[in-house]
């Protein structure tokens, strides 16, 4: 079993069960070096376990008071050396609470800590090495020792620090994924909306006036009548043909429906005059071909352009132009309505047009502009980059 493994146990365990273990660990250890000291030394006595059951006892607080237990544990050590009783693991205890204190604090504690500690150690080694014969130990090495649970408590608590900020960095990670993720989600919904936005609306308000037109047409003129409900029935096909390519997205299938492009104008165009609005169609995109997206973002916003001709204008002509120069396509719909205002319509029926038509030119990188034209009628323009759009 790895060292990680049994930190990780460990971690599992209360604090006080855990300190108790090393408590009883470290007394067991210590005791035992404790009872039997080298020949020609002092050996133990009542000061010797006095001072064993204060270093224990002062563990057990090692977590919540860490240097007052490095300082009454550094005291019991330099009490047993300078009592004359020599042995190796005498200072496990100060061991311990060093390395606590190094791995519950910061660098700056652990330095100063460091610096005491050292100090005090050389000079308890100095003053034991004058008052006996034979000292035990070097000075420099007595100067180190208390370097190195220090050392490698400041290991361990660096490295749990950048275990914690590895972790903390990926569950920011995973939220920005989590963020990101509904974005497009938000993004891929509000795409589909205006979709379904310009197929109904154009298609039911045409379909609205063509019935209208049948409808006050069928005893005088059964003909025109029955055009006109041809083109209705016409019209409702092509929008349940878009509903179903649009909603296709909705049920993560993949659409297999042409996006529409410039050349369906034409359709789009016969559609809105016979729902009675004379449209003229001017349409100058060269031989080269233009980028779907671009392509389908015109031909939108031309028909909802035209949605609202047939619904809010009260127009009885429109001026469609497309036309394209080296850098970007620009869509303008002119009608001639009239210059006052229209009558006002139910919220649900306005705005959301003219949101949406902004929303496509921005997505490729464009801009809408609109307004009423002094004189009379409403104009929307349109300029779409042609270039860094996908073809």
């Amino acid at each position: 079993m790895t060292f990680d493994r049994l930190a990780a146990r460990a971690r599992v365990l209360p604090p006080i069960v855990a300190d108790l273990l090393v408590v009883t660990v470290v007394g067991v250890l210590t005791t035992a070096d404790a009872a039997v000291n080298e020949p020609g030394y002092r050996q133990a006595d009542a000061l010797t376990w006095v001072l064993l059951v204060v270093s224990l006892a002062a563990l057990v607080c090692r977590r919540r008071w860490p240097v007052p237990v490095v300082c009454v544990t550094g005291a019991a050590c330099a009490g047993w050396a300078l009592h004359g009783h020599i042995g190796e693991l005498l200072n496990l205890p100060v061991i311990v609470a060093l390395y606590t204190v190094a791995v519950l604090g910061d660098r700056r504690r652990t330095l100063w800590t460091g610096v005491i500690a050292a100090t005090v150690s050389g000079a308890v080694a100095l003053k034991v090495g004058r008052d006996v014969v034979n000292p035990q130990g070097l000075p420099v090495l007595e100067l180190v020792w208390p370097l190195v649970p220090l050392l490698l408590g400041e290991v361990v608590r660096t490295r749990r620090e950048l275990l914690t900020e590895y972790a903390a960095r990926a569950a920011r990670a995973e939220e920005d994924r989590e963020r990101e993720a509904a974005r497009r989600v938000r993004q891929e919904l509000a795409r589909v909306a205006r979709e379904i936005h310009d197929i109904l609306a154009h298609t039911v308000s045409a379909m609205t006036v063509q019935a209208g037109v049948a409808l006050d047409a069928l005893d005088a003129a059964p003909e025109v009548s029955r055009q006109a409900m041809t083109q209705v029935r016409a019209s409702g096909k092509e929008a349940v043909r878009e509903l179903r390519a649009t909603l296709s997205v909705l049920r993560a299938t993949e659409s297999t429906a042409p996006a529409p492009r410039l050349g369906q104008l034409d359709e789009l165009v016969a559609g809105v005059e016979a729902g009675g609005v004379r449209v003229s169609l001017r349409r100058e995109t060269g031989g080269a071909g233009l980028p779907a997206v671009v392509e389908a973002t015109a031909y939108r916003i031309v028909q909802e352009a035209l949605t609202n001709v047939v619904k809010h204008s009260a127009a009885r002509h429109a001026a469609v132009s497309v036309t394209r120069d080296a850098t970007r396509v620009t869509v303008e719909v002119v009608d001639d309505g009239p210059p006052a205002p229209p009558p006002a319509v139910p919220p649900a029926d306005r705005g959301f047009g003219l949101i949406g038509m902004r929303e496509r030119a921005v997505a490729v990188g464009g801009d809408v502009t609109y307004g009423p034209v002094p004189g009379g009628g409403f104009r929307v323009r349109a300029e779409l980059p042609t270039e860094g759009a996908a073809p």
